[in-house]
């Protein structure tokens, strides 16, 4: 019957994988031992593999490391060389400035002497100078004689400079520099008649001004001295002479002779005007040094009351001009000579009292 026929057929590939199956089986537990050698030999090798990985990474690490350390030494050597010369010339500058320091503590130890001398000479002027302000009693009542004595010699001492005013005083003084007081009293009156004032002193024309200074030489300079002090005068103090000291000096070609000049014969405040007459009398009657202004000041200062100082600068003045002379004074013919610590001047005074008379002004 068909039936029968197609079951023993379809039977047949069963038991044909039935068959199969023991020798597939046996084949792969034949060869599971081999893969497992085979699995069993990779296996060090699969483990060493990221070992030989790290040590590759680490090699090319160490190669960059010593490429860049090579680049950075070869920058440096670059930037060294580059910055030799800069260098070079700063060691150059340095090495210079180190021998100008050198030379200068050299010079200035060479010199260290002069300075010391000049700094006792300084202590000893300052010494000097305090002993003059504080004259003792003896000192003081020799002064007083001597001060009677000139009074009695020049009864009318007055300043020998004509002025009304003390703008006259002023530029009167600025032009009796390096001349006679008589020439500029000979000019004063037409230029004060011409220029009253200060502003019209400042506005004068120079050419004019000029001809009618020429009496007193440099006519020109000291056109342009008058008319700048006036000028100033205007803008800084309303074309009035000032009455302090201060203010007076800080006018143009006025010092400290002018500026107490114009205090006490201008405006009666007490001061001495220390000139070239008041300054060698004052020394050869040993009140002051010679040739220093402030010290005669002082020395002179110290040795009468304040209301006498304008009276004893001019006299001192007169006595310089007509008696005690620069070169030869007439030491013979002095109302001074008992009291003077000078006198006859190591031989270049006049002692004989007939010659000594002839050279009286």
């Amino acid at each position: 019957m068909p039936s029968r026929n197609r079951t023993p057929a379809a039977a047949e590939p069963t038991t044909a994988a039935a068959e199969m199956t023991p020798a597939k089986a046996s084949a792969g537990k034949k060869a599971a031992p081999a893969k497992a050698t085979a699995a069993k030999k990779a296996a060090p090798a699969k483990a060493a593999a990221p070992a030989k990985a790290a040590a590759v990474a680490t090699k090319k690490a160490a190669v960059a490391t010593k490429n860049a350390a090579a680049a950075t030494k070869k920058t440096a050597a670059a930037t060294t060389k580059a910055a030799a010369p800069a260098k070079a010339a700063v060691a150059k500058k340095a090495g210079a400035a180190k021998k100008a320091v050198t030379k200068k503590a050299a010079a200035a130890k060479q010199v260290s002497p002069a300075k010391q001398a000049a700094a006792a000479k300084a202590a000893a002027a300052a010494a000097a100078l305090a002993a003059l302000a504080a004259p003792d009693l003896e000192q003081t009542r020799k002064a007083r004689r001597i001060l009677r004595l000139l009074t009695t010699r020049y009864p009318d001492a007055a300043l020998e400079l004509d002025f009304e005013s003390p703008l006259q005083l002023l530029v009167a003084a600025v032009l009796a520099a390096q001349t006679l007081d008589e020439r500029v009293n000979l000019v004063t009156p037409v230029l004060f008649k011409r220029y009253p004032t200060a502003a019209d002193l400042a506005g004068a024309d120079p050419a004019e001004m000029e001809q009618i200074l020429v009496p007193v030489g440099y006519y020109r300079a000291k056109t342009r001295n008058v008319m700048k002090l006036a000028e100033v005068l205007v803008e800084r103090h309303d074309g009035e002479v000032p009455q302090t000291f201060e203010e007076l000096v800080e006018l143009p070609w006025v010092g400290r002779k002018t500026a107490n000049m114009v205090l006490g014969n201008a405006f009666a405040v007490p001061a001495i005007s220390v000139d070239t007459h008041v300054s060698r009398v004052a020394h050869r009657l040993s009140w002051a040094p010679e040739k220093d202004g402030e010290a005669t000041e002082t020395g002179v200062g110290a040795l009468f009351e304040s209301k006498d100082w304008v009276s004893v600068n001019l006299l001192l003045i007169l006595h310089g001009r007509r008696t005690c002379h620069s070169r030869k004074p007439a030491c013979g013919a002095c109302p001074l000579a008992e009291e003077c610590p000078s006198v006859g001047l190591d031989g270049k005074g006049e002692l004989d009292p007939e010659k000594a008379r002839a050279l009286l002004k």
